[in-house]
């Protein structure tokens, strides 16, 4: 599936394989790999090839500096379900995960016929939950010490935005500002 969104700002496109270097650069940094879990090459190659998922770059539409990526999975689901897997910006502070998020949910909802939006998040990262929200991201829950990590157990918030609640709040959301992002 050809995906191409672009805002005045920023323009979403496919991952193409000479992007993987860069995504496993950000995947490895300090600032972003205590906020995910890092994924091989490999695997990132699985996502490429698989037709129900979404691995697409995040670039600046003036000069197409590559400044993130995001993964979504579901996009082919029999329930319209769209599962934002994964965003991570190498620039906060920008705008650019706020960005990138609307354009996406625009895509799922008016282009994939998406039901629902969601993701989980780590439940310390605190500022991509503002973002979430700010962007009509519903907490659904906590799944309570999930995730193993070096440093103990990590909780998942998971939240959701579904069709009626983007259709009421579009106009509202297409025209919010840019809100600091670290998603």
């Amino acid at each position: 599936m050809a995906v191409f969104l672009q805002s005045e700002v920023i323009t979403i496109r496919n991952t193409k394989p000479q992007d993987l270097d860069f995504v496993l650069r950000l995947e490895s940094d300090e600032d972003n790999a205590r906020f995910i879990i890092p994924w091989s090459r490999a695997e990132h190659e699985r996502v490429l090839a698989d037709a129900d998922m979404a691995h697409l770059v995040i670039e600046t539409t003036d000069d197409h500096g590559r400044i993130g990526y995001m993964i979504l999975a579901g996009v082919q689901n029999e329930n319209r379900s769209v599962e934002l897997v994964r965003i991570v910006i190498a620039e906060k502070g920008f705008g650019y995960g706020s960005e990138a998020i609307r354009l996406v949910q625009r895509w799922a909802f008016m282009e994939l016929g998406a039901h629902r939006l969601w993701l989980d998040v780590k439940e310390h990262n605190i500022r991509a939950q503002h973002v979430y929200r700010a962007l009509g991201f519903v907490v659904e829950g906590v799944l309570r010490e999930c995730l193993r990590g070096a440093h103990g157990y990590e909780s998942l918030v998971v939240m959701s935005i579904l069709e009626q609640e983007y259709r009421d709040r579009q106009h509202e959301l297409e025209s919010l500002p840019g809100i600091y992002d670290d998603a």
